[in-house]
């Protein structure tokens, strides 16, 4: 079975508004979409996009926090724990009027025995919450190189924190650009933690550019989840270098792989 591709218009389209990358997504052939803060445009402007295309918004993220003062995230930082719970009810919300299947909960920049008890208790009513709706939370380990001090950053630590939380709608977001920038190994990862893997995204490493060059070969990559029996779309998060529609070739390419 070809694979299937879900375009992230955190990255992609960017220049046109969130309904109309929706209807650009379609127009290109991918078989889904997500994004990261889609909070200024009201939710039945993106559900009638979604509609009229026919494409799944497969996730979104909660928001970062103040990002004047470089914010990425509210739920490993001890004392913000309100803050949190009303970013993670507004991105449950969010996700309920347009049919969203997972929401991220974004952990943000913190350390230590507290914040993972903070991210943990957090995540605990992210699940119950998300649960009544028929939706999954995703924890996503960010690389240290892009964002230094990021609370959760390898494949293990989320499996752990997984553990922890027991909660049956809690996976992991598997982003093999930061993955194999913070640990490599990526077949053999994905292979050990299969079983609670919510969704996968990939991008060429090192530039964050489309997914058919760098040190990473995709093509193997789509090999090993066939084997493994995964059919889920993978998020194309990545930085376009040019206009969208120029560098679109790596479908077509990854989807005969």
């Amino acid at each position: 079975m070809a694979p299937k591709f879900s375009a992230n218009l955190g990255f992609l389209w960017t220049e046109m508004t969130l309904p109309d990358a929706i209807r650009a997504a379609a127009r290109a052939g991918f078989d889904a979409v997500e994004c990261h803060w889609p909070y200024d445009i009201a939710p039945p402007y993106v559900k009638q996009a979604l509609d009229e295309t026919g494409l799944v918004m497969l996730g979104l993220n909660t928001i970062r926090g103040d990002v004047g003062n470089g914010e990425m995230g509210l739920s490993a930082l001890p004392g913000r724990e309100t803050e949190a719970k009303d970013a993670i009810d507004q991105a449950i919300a969010y996700a309920v009027e347009i049919g969203t299947p997972n929401v991220h909960v974004m952990a943000g920049f913190a350390e230590g025995g507290a914040a993972h008890q903070t991210f943990v208790e957090n995540l605990r009513y992210a699940t119950d919450k998300a649960a009544r709706h028929n939706i999954t939370i995703l924890i996503e380990p960010i690389n240290h190189r892009d964002a230094p001090g990021y609370f959760l950053h390898t494949s293990d630590q989320a499996a752990q924190i997984i553990q922890q939380a027991i909660s049956p709608n809690l996976k992991l977001m598997f982003d093999c650009y930061h993955l194999q920038i913070m640990e490599g190994n990526i077949s053999n990862r994905l292979e050990e933690h299969l079983s609670i893997i919510g969704h996968i995204q990939i991008a060429a490493i090192p530039s964050r550019h489309e997914p058919d060059d760098g040190e990473l070969s995709y093509p193997h990559i789509i090999r090993k989840l066939a084997e493994l029996g995964y059919t889920e779309p993978l998020g194309a998060e990545y930085k376009p270098a040019g206009r969208v529609e120029d560098g679109l070739g790596w479908m077509s390419a990854l989807r005969g792989a």
